[in-house]
């Protein structure tokens, strides 16, 4: 199937009919390695163009429609365009309708979690968390002398959104010193690491999360694609050898969002550019989101 819209069969134009919204954030201002983050957003949605409505078991996506707001056209003011981000976001999310962000580098999951945390105090929700998907912590307090980098991501997040109880990750396997010495002085943040998962199992590492997350009012699931092993993603800008496969990152994608309380995610640091041939990284992206799709059409 090919079609003219993004998201074929799934797209609506009329947001009033829609149960999920979608965002792009093609921002990679922040980047410390490779860049081309910012151009995962028009990738994603051109590829996307090629699929029908389908699960990868063959279930047809027959209920969900998706209404595609477009992109945050990016600012030369760092300050003022996250504030835009911020602010479209939260005006996403307060439709209470699922809300999956397109990046952009790992940075712009500051005003997106900003923006999910505005939205959480209005709605009066008591517990909410953020599930983080790397192979970096992104809990530097600076890095590149700036504390926007993508590398401090989740340190802004536990300064203006949630608790550090209220943080998790899986996949972990680089770290600055800064982080590993955070990790010491915070063992209440749930580490998972990418070795974890490979030892132990991705569904025993899944139970963590949900022993952790099941009565929590709301989460947020920011999903680094660099959590998976290059060998199956190497379109992005720090790779990492060590990571999860493909099947293990769609299953537990599948077992959070069809799970926990999930209210909104992010898909961040796919660099077309990057990538190796045929799009790999890209592809693998959108197969966790329409994965994501079939656990939503209900």
């Amino acid at each position: 199937m090919i079609d003219l819209k993004p998201w074929g069969d799934l797209n609506t134009e009329d947001m009033e009919k829609a149960n999920l919204l979608i965002m792009g954030v093609p921002f990679d201002g922040a980047v410390s390695c490779g860049k081309g983050a910012a151009l995962a957003p028009e990738k994603i949605r051109a590829l996307s163009r090629y699929l029908p409505a389908t699960t990868e078991t063959g279930t047809i996506i027959k209920n969900l429609k998706a209404y595609d707001a477009g992109d945050v056209a990016v600012d030369l003011d760092w300050a003022r365009y996250y504030k835009e981000v911020e602010d479209r976001a939260y005006d996403l999310m307060k439709t209470d309708k699922f809300s999956l962000f397109l990046g952009g580098d790992h940075s712009v999951t500051i005003p997106l979690h900003k923006a999910f945390g505005r939205y959480s105090k209005e709605k009066g929700l008591g517990k909410i968390g953020v599930i983080h998907f790397d192979s970096h912590a992104d809990i530097c307090d600076t890095y590149d002398s700036h504390k926007w980098s993508h590398a401090c991501t989740e340190r802004r997040t536990v300064e203006d959104v949630i608790g550090t109880g209220d943080l998790a990750y899986l996949g972990l396997r680089s770290y600055e010193i800064e982080e590993l010495e955070y990790f010491k002085g915070h063992p209440e943040v749930l580490v998972i690491k990418a070795y974890d998962v490979f030892k132990e199992g991705y569904l025993a590492c899944y139970h963590k999360l949900e022993e952790r997350f099941h009565d929590y009012d709301a989460v947020y699931f920011t999903l680094d694609i660099d959590v998976v092993d290059p060998a199956f993603a190497p379109g992005t800008g720090t790779p990492e050898a060590g990571g999860l496969t493909s099947r293990e990152i769609l299953e537990l994608t599948k077992l959070l969002i069809g799970n926990l309380p999930v209210k909104a995610m992010d898909i961040v640091e796919v660099s077309p550019p990057l990538d190796q041939e045929n799009d790999i990284t890209s592809w693998l992206a959108l197969k966790i989101i329409y994965e994501v799709f079939g656990c939503l059409d209900k």
